[in-house]
């Protein structure tokens, strides 16, 4: 497969899953900041944007988090960038992407390009913008060939789905760490109805890292992110299974999922911050790994763990 291909498929992958994440965190974060007359709108916004990596000098209020992170053309954590930048790379690798895909990819852009998020209710566009993602990933996997070319685009929606998982574990940890944060966090992840099936009535927050962390079974844990990621490099590189870690990101996958296996939860627990920054770290030097092996050298955009 052409190395052009290969990249953009990649991307189409992180992009499309970063819109729908970012989605979900922004429906949640602004239920509670509209429900809770506690909380300290301030701090939560300030937290909200460290996490998804905003530098920002302003004032930290509701409209610059929608700013931001949803319309801003010019913000490249924003919903409407990632979109932007996912039917770019569709465009270029237009010669294995399904009509189907293609049709759902432009027609979310040119929604999106028209100007409707920024008229839409902040939380019609947020469900407009996840399940236009969910029909696009839905599109991908029933309509494209499952060769190489459909692993790189799973590679890099793994690779995106442990870093999101982590940037919000980590920014619950420095925020009150209470069972209410904790709860708030499963809600971002989508991972809110999956969790009480399986815990039932246990809500403590040593239950939901477990859950988002170590659960073998929900597509946003880490360890299934992980896992799903180390298969995509296995089938892109068939001699692991004779000579082991073929190529450096199936070498730092595997020692992250490895380690993952092989801690205790209260060993975790102890160390959650450092071990969710090691996550982000992975997820960075997994990124650029894969570039410089099957993209010719070009590395991650800067905002997603990477040099330009």
């Amino acid at each position: 497969m052409l190395s052009r291909i290969a990249e953009a498929l990649f991307w189409i992958g992180r992009y499309i899953e970063r819109a729908e994440c970012t989605s979900r965190i922004l429906d949640v974060q602004l239920q509670v900041l509209t429900e809770d007359p506690t909380i300290d709108r301030e701090a939560t916004c300030r937290a909200l944007l460290a996490a998804m990596g905003v530098t920002y000098d302003g004032d930290y209020d509701q409209q610059a988090v929608l700013r931001l992170l949803l319309h801003d053309r010019q913000s490249t954590a924003s919903v409407v960038w990632a979109i932007e930048s996912a039917r770019e790379s569709a465009r270029r690798s237009r010669e294995v992407v399904s009509t189907e895909m293609w049709e759902a990819i432009n027609t979310t852009y040119n929604q999106i390009g028209s100007g409707r998020l920024t008229r839409m209710r902040p939380a019609d566009a947020f469900r407009m913008v996840r399940e236009r993602s969910s029909m696009i990933a839905s599109l991908a996997d029933g309509t494209l060939s499952h060769d190489t070319g459909w692993q790189f685009l799973v590679l890099g929606r793994s690779i995106e789905r442990v870093d999101m998982t982590a940037r919000l574990v980590l920014s619950t940890t420095y925020s009150s760490g209470s069972a209410a944060s904790w709860q708030t966090t499963l809600r971002s992840c989508g991972a809110h109805h999956a969790f009480t099936r399986t815990y039932r009535a246990i809500e403590s927050p040593r239950a939901a890292a477990e859950f988002l962390l170590l659960d073998r079974l929900f597509p946003r844990s880490v360890v299934f992110g992980l896992t799903q990621a180390a298969a995509c490099l296995e089938v892109l590189d068939p001699r692991q299974r004779r000579i082991g870690f073929g190529g450096d990101a199936a070498r730092i996958i595997g020692q992250a999922q490895a380690s993952l296996d092989a801690s205790s939860l209260s060993d975790l627990m102890s160390d959650l911050p450092r071990q969710m920054e090691r996550l982000q770290r992975v997820c960075v030097d997994a990124t650029d790994a894969v570039s410089k092996r099957y993209f010719e050298g070009a590395v991650a955009p800067e905002w997603l763990g990477g040099t330009q």
